[in-house]
Protein backbone atom coordinates (compact mmCIF):
# COMPACT_ATOMS: atom_id res chain seq x y z
CA UNK A 1 0.00 0.00 0.00
CA UNK A 2 2.47 2.24 0.97
CA UNK A 3 4.13 1.84 -2.81
CA UNK A 4 0.35 2.93 -4.44
CA UNK A 5 0.72 6.07 -2.24
CA UNK A 6 3.91 6.84 -3.08
CA UNK A 7 3.21 6.30 -7.48
CA UNK A 8 0.08 7.87 -7.30
CA UNK A 9 -0.86 9.73 -3.56
CA UNK A 10 -3.84 10.77 -2.16
CA UNK A 11 -5.59 14.43 -1.52
CA UNK A 12 -4.21 17.45 -2.91
CA UNK A 13 -0.70 17.04 -2.19
CA UNK A 14 0.63 15.44 -5.27
CA UNK A 15 3.90 16.09 -6.97
CA UNK A 16 4.73 15.90 -10.58
CA UNK A 17 5.60 11.87 -10.34
CA UNK A 18 2.14 11.16 -8.77
CA UNK A 19 0.29 13.43 -11.17
CA UNK A 20 1.70 11.94 -13.81
CA UNK A 21 1.30 8.50 -12.93
CA UNK A 22 -2.48 9.56 -12.35
CA UNK A 23 -2.40 10.80 -15.74
CA UNK A 24 -1.25 7.63 -17.38
CA UNK A 25 -3.76 5.60 -15.47
CA UNK A 26 -6.67 8.45 -16.67
CA UNK A 27 -5.48 8.00 -20.08
CA UNK A 28 -5.90 4.53 -19.93
CA UNK A 29 -9.16 4.64 -18.24
CA UNK A 30 -10.64 7.10 -20.67
CA UNK A 31 -9.79 5.22 -23.37
CA UNK A 32 -11.53 2.53 -21.86
CA UNK A 33 -14.45 4.59 -21.38
CA UNK A 34 -14.69 5.83 -25.01
CA UNK A 35 -14.68 2.22 -26.29
CA UNK A 36 -17.90 1.17 -23.96
CA UNK A 37 -18.92 4.58 -24.69
CA UNK A 38 -18.97 4.12 -28.14
CA UNK A 39 -17.91 6.04 -31.65
CA UNK A 40 -20.54 8.55 -31.77
CA UNK A 41 -19.28 10.13 -28.56
CA UNK A 42 -17.10 11.58 -29.98
CA UNK A 43 -18.03 11.82 -33.34
CA UNK A 44 -21.19 13.29 -33.69
CA UNK A 45 -21.72 16.31 -32.15
CA UNK A 46 -25.18 15.86 -30.63
CA UNK A 47 -26.42 17.16 -27.48
CA UNK A 48 -26.77 13.87 -25.29
CA UNK A 49 -22.77 12.91 -27.16
CA UNK A 50 -21.40 16.13 -25.86
CA UNK A 51 -22.71 15.67 -22.39
CA UNK A 52 -20.61 12.73 -22.24
CA UNK A 53 -17.05 14.77 -23.86
CA UNK A 54 -17.66 17.98 -21.05
CA UNK A 55 -18.87 15.44 -18.13
CA UNK A 56 -15.99 13.02 -18.22
CA UNK A 57 -13.11 15.79 -19.05
CA UNK A 58 -14.41 17.60 -15.92
CA UNK A 59 -14.21 14.34 -13.79
CA UNK A 60 -11.49 12.62 -14.76
CA UNK A 61 -9.37 16.03 -14.37
CA UNK A 62 -10.54 16.15 -10.97
CA UNK A 63 -9.22 12.47 -10.67
CA UNK A 64 -5.24 13.69 -11.97
CA UNK A 65 -5.10 16.95 -9.38
CA UNK A 66 -6.67 14.99 -6.70
CA UNK A 67 -9.40 17.50 -5.76
CA UNK A 68 -11.59 14.44 -5.70
CA UNK A 69 -10.85 10.73 -4.79
CA UNK A 70 -9.29 8.86 -7.54
CA UNK A 71 -12.07 5.50 -7.14
CA UNK A 72 -15.31 7.23 -6.81
CA UNK A 73 -14.15 9.42 -9.48
CA UNK A 74 -13.74 6.36 -12.22
CA UNK A 75 -16.95 4.95 -10.72
CA UNK A 76 -18.88 7.91 -11.83
CA UNK A 77 -17.28 8.04 -15.13
CA UNK A 78 -17.84 4.19 -15.70
CA UNK A 79 -21.90 4.92 -14.60
CA UNK A 80 -22.10 8.39 -16.88
CA UNK A 81 -20.45 5.74 -19.20
CA UNK A 82 -22.99 2.89 -19.23
CA UNK A 83 -26.16 5.51 -18.83
CA UNK A 84 -24.93 7.23 -22.18
CA UNK A 85 -25.11 4.01 -23.84
CA UNK A 86 -27.99 2.57 -22.55
CA UNK A 87 -29.93 6.04 -23.73
CA UNK A 88 -28.05 5.51 -27.06
CA UNK A 89 -29.55 2.07 -27.36
CA UNK A 90 -33.03 3.55 -26.27
CA UNK A 91 -32.79 5.74 -28.99
CA UNK A 92 -31.99 3.29 -31.93
CA UNK A 93 -34.90 0.78 -30.94
CA UNK A 94 -37.66 3.75 -29.75
CA UNK A 95 -37.58 6.71 -32.64
CA UNK A 96 -40.36 8.91 -30.22
CA UNK A 97 -37.36 8.54 -27.50
CA UNK A 98 -34.45 9.88 -29.82
CA UNK A 99 -36.91 13.11 -31.36
CA UNK A 100 -37.49 14.18 -26.97
CA UNK A 101 -34.09 13.50 -26.26
CA UNK A 102 -31.91 14.61 -29.47
CA UNK A 103 -34.73 16.91 -31.34
CA UNK A 104 -35.36 16.39 -35.03
CA UNK A 105 -34.51 18.10 -37.92
CA UNK A 106 -35.66 21.94 -38.77
CA UNK A 107 -36.20 23.27 -41.86
CA UNK A 108 -34.98 26.34 -42.70
CA UNK A 109 -35.52 27.04 -46.60
CA UNK A 110 -37.65 26.16 -48.63
CA UNK A 111 -39.85 27.19 -52.04
CA UNK A 112 -37.08 30.00 -52.70
CA UNK A 113 -37.85 31.33 -49.01
CA UNK A 114 -36.54 31.37 -45.22
CA UNK A 115 -38.81 30.24 -43.40
CA UNK A 116 -38.33 33.23 -40.32
CA UNK A 117 -40.41 31.06 -37.44
CA UNK A 118 -37.97 28.32 -38.15
CA UNK A 119 -34.96 30.09 -38.35
CA UNK A 120 -35.55 31.85 -35.08
CA UNK A 121 -36.44 28.39 -33.19
CA UNK A 122 -32.68 27.12 -34.23
CA UNK A 123 -31.42 30.60 -32.76
CA UNK A 124 -29.82 31.14 -36.19
CA UNK A 125 -29.61 34.23 -38.84
CA UNK A 126 -29.92 33.96 -42.70
CA UNK A 127 -26.34 34.81 -43.13
CA UNK A 128 -25.65 31.27 -40.66
CA UNK A 129 -27.62 29.53 -43.02
CA UNK A 130 -25.93 31.26 -46.28
CA UNK A 131 -22.77 30.19 -44.18
CA UNK A 132 -23.94 26.58 -44.72
CA UNK A 133 -25.32 27.09 -48.35
CA UNK A 134 -21.88 28.17 -49.16
CA UNK A 135 -19.99 25.02 -47.84
CA UNK A 136 -21.90 22.57 -49.05
CA UNK A 137 -22.96 23.21 -52.00
CA UNK A 138 -20.35 25.97 -52.72
CA UNK A 139 -22.95 28.69 -54.20
CA UNK A 140 -24.54 31.44 -53.13
CA UNK A 141 -27.67 31.10 -55.91
CA UNK A 142 -30.50 30.55 -53.86
CA UNK A 143 -32.22 29.62 -57.23
CA UNK A 144 -30.05 26.15 -56.96
CA UNK A 145 -31.71 25.24 -53.79
CA UNK A 146 -34.36 23.02 -52.75
CA UNK A 147 -34.12 23.00 -49.17
CA UNK A 148 -32.26 23.51 -46.41
CA UNK A 149 -32.08 21.57 -42.90
CA UNK A 150 -30.42 21.96 -39.86
CA UNK A 151 -29.39 18.44 -38.45
CA UNK A 152 -29.74 17.21 -35.08
CA UNK A 153 -26.32 17.97 -34.60
CA UNK A 154 -26.36 21.36 -35.35
CA UNK A 155 -25.10 21.02 -38.89
CA UNK A 156 -26.83 22.66 -42.13
CA UNK A 157 -27.69 20.11 -44.56
CA UNK A 158 -28.40 21.68 -48.29
CA UNK A 159 -30.78 19.90 -50.74
CA UNK A 160 -30.14 20.81 -54.24
CA UNK A 161 -32.89 21.61 -57.13
CA UNK A 162 -32.86 18.50 -59.31
CA UNK A 163 -31.70 19.91 -62.60
CA UNK A 164 -33.68 18.56 -65.82
CA UNK A 165 -32.72 17.67 -69.36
Amino acid sequence: MEFMDYIFGHGKDLNSLQMCCRGILVFVIALLLIRISGRRSFKMGAPLDNIISISLGALLSRAVVGVSPFVPVVAVCFVIVILHRLIGILMVHHQASSRMIEGDKILLFENGQFIAKRLHRALISEEDVMQGIRNAAQTEDLGLIDKVYMERNGEITVIKKKIEI
